[in-house]
């Protein structure tokens, strides 16, 4: 059984236990990730491709797919965190912050897979589908990248910040991924 089946009733809309994911760098400062399943564990996650964390484009995605996980299962989402947080790991302040953005719903970050609207509360297509864009300002500080991801639910792009470490992996610094979207149209009284 799927740990994301406590989020979803429909079992076809839940990732499978094995995982496989590609990069397709594109020139642009934009990079697309496609995951056959999103990682149910650390031991999943640091499988992947992306878990080699050389480019801030990976550590991004992986952030994504493991704040889907700690919205089924905080645990398990909290050892991915700390694990992409490399040196600095969640302080009881960050654990505050997120259990408070999951009070209001699991669905915030699905919505930045491709195909996640409120029209279908925010269930994504299948294979998972992510793209992260770097702006202008993307290397405005020397060791650090800002990317931005886009929410289906919301009208401006949300930003993720990564820092290098000395041996070349990028760690997340800094999130703004659980900022409020649109509600999903099963919980919208006006749907």
């Amino acid at each position: 059984m799927s740990i994301f089946d406590k989020l979803k009733n429909s079992a076809d809309s839940i990732a499978q236990p094995t995982s496989q994911a590609a990069a397709q760098p594109v020139h642009s400062g934009r990079e697309t990730f496609t995951f056959a399943a999103l990682p149910e564990s650390l031991a999943q996650m640091q499988a992947l491709p992306e878990a080699t964390l050389t480019s801030p484009f990976q550590t991004a995605a992986l952030t994504v797919c493991a704040l889907c996980v700690y919205a089924a299962d905080r645990t398990i989402g909290t050892e991915m965190l700390n694990w992409l947080r490399g040196p600095r790991p969640l302080g009881a302040y960050d654990i505050s912050f997120l259990n408070d953005r999951f009070r209001e719903g699991h669905h915030v970050p699905f919505s930045y897979f491709a195909g996640a609207v409120p029209e279908n509360d925010y269930t994504p297509s299948q294979p998972f589908t992510l793209t992260i864009e770097a702006g202008p300002y993307a290397d405005a500080n020397p060791g650090y990248k800002k990317l931005h991801i886009r929410s289906g639910g919301a009208d401006n792009a949300r930003e993720i910040v990564l820092r290098q470490k000395g041996d070349g992996q990028w760690f997340l610094w800094d999130q703004f991924l659980l900022v409020g979207i649109r509600q999903p149209k099963s919980a919208d009284p006006w749907a």
